[in-house]
C-alpha cells in the first residue's frame, strides 16, 4: 500500500535552494495543514463526544505513539494538569521505548508488537478508559498492537493518522485521518504530519476538558498556579469575575489557591 506520508517531496534539489527559498517553501506547505485538519472535523467530533462520555463516568484518556507521534502525545498529556487542574493520572501519554525515548530515539522500539499493552498494564487500563493511538503512517506496530489489545478488552479506541485506509485507522473504533500529503523533506513526518497531529491533539484535549467543566466562560479557572506569570493571570481572572481590585483579588487567589474556588468563595460571601 502506498503511503502519502512517504511520497516524494513536491520540491526538488533542496540542497541547492537558498535559505529564503527553503523557508518560503516550508511555510507554503505548512499553510495546507489546517485545511487538512478541517476535513477531519467530523471524525474529531465523534471521538471527542465518545471520550467525554467515558470521562464523565470517571474514565481516563491514554495516548500511545512512537517517535514524534509519541512525543506529541506525551506533551499534550503533560499539559492537561497545569492547564485544567486535573491530576496526572487523568490524561496519560506513553511513548514506545519509555520516557528515555522522549529525548533520544530508541532503536526499533516502534516495532515491538507486545510492548504497548505491557506499558499500559501498570495503569490497570480498563473498559472505563479511552485509548488513542498516534501514528503518522498509520502502520506503526507498537500502536497497532496496542489498539488491538484494547479492543479485545472492551476499551474505547481512537487514532490520529495521516494516511487513508491504514491498518491503525481500520482497527480504531473512532479513526481520525488527516491527509497532509508529501512532506517538504521526503518522509520527514515530524513536519506537516506532526503539525497536524499537534493541532488535533489541541482540539481533543481542549474540547474534552471544556465539556468536562474545566473551563468557565473562556478562562482556565482550574489551572495550577505554578509560576508568577500564572499567578498574575489568575489574579486578573479573579478581578474580572468579581470586580475586586488587584490587592483583594490576589489575596483571595492565594488563600484558595485556585481561580474557581476564589471566585466561588467571593460569590458565597455576597449571599
Amino acid at each position: 500500500m502506498s503511503k502519502t506520508t512517504e511520497s516524494t517531496s513536491l520540491y526538488h534539489d533542496l540542497d541547492q535552494m537558498s535559505v529564503k527559498e527553503i523557508l518560503h517553501n516550508i511555510n507554503k506547505e505548512d499553510q495546507t495543514v489546517p485545511f487538512a485538519v478541517k476535513e477531519a472535523l467530523p471524525q474529531i467530533e465523534k471521538l471527542v463526544n465518545a471520550v467525554v462520555e467515558k470521562m464523565k463516568k470517571g474514565g481516563r484518556l491514554f495516548y500511545i505513539g512512537a517517535g514524534t507521534s509519541g512525543r506529541l502525545g506525551v506533551v499534550d498529556a503533560s499539559e492537561c494538569p497545569p492547564t485544567f487542574g486535573v491530576d496526572f493520572e487523568t490524561v496519560i501519554g506513553l511513548i514506545a521505548g519509555g520516557d528515555s525515548a522522549i529525548r533520544k530515539a530508541v532503536e526499533f522500539a516502534e516495532d515491538h508488537t507486545e510492548q504497548a499493552w505491557e506499558d499500559l498494564k501498570p495503569y490497570k487500563i480498563n473498559s472505563s478508559d479511552s485509548l488513542i493511538g498516534i501514528a503518522a503512517s498509520g502502520e506503526t506496530p507498537y500502536v497497532l498492537a496496542g489498539l488491538k489489545a484494547a479492543n479485545q478488552n472492551g476499551i474505547l479506541t481512537g487514532c490520529i493518522v495521516c494516511n487513508h485506509n491504514s491498518s491503525i485507522a481500520k482497527e480504531a473504533i473512532y479513526p481520525i485521518e488527516v491527509i497532509v500529503g508529501p512532506e517538504f523533506l521526503t518522509g520527514s513526518t515530524r513536519m506537516k504530519a506532526g503539525t497536524a497531529q499537534k493541532l488535533v491533539l489541541n482540539m481533543l484535549s481542549t474540547s474534552v476538558m471544556i465539556k468536562l467543566g474545566k473551563v468557565k466562560g473562556n478562562k482556565m479557572v482550574d489551572m495550577q498556579l505554578t509560576n508568577n506569570k500564572l499567578v498574575d493571570r489568575g489574579t486578573r481572572m479573579v478581578m474580572e469575575e468579581t470586580g475586586l481590585d488587584e490587592q483583594k483579588a490576589s489575596y483571595l487567589l492565594k488563600k484558595y489557591g485556585n481561580v474557581r474556588k476564589a471566585v466561588e468563595a467571593f460569590l458565597t460571601s455576597l449571599q
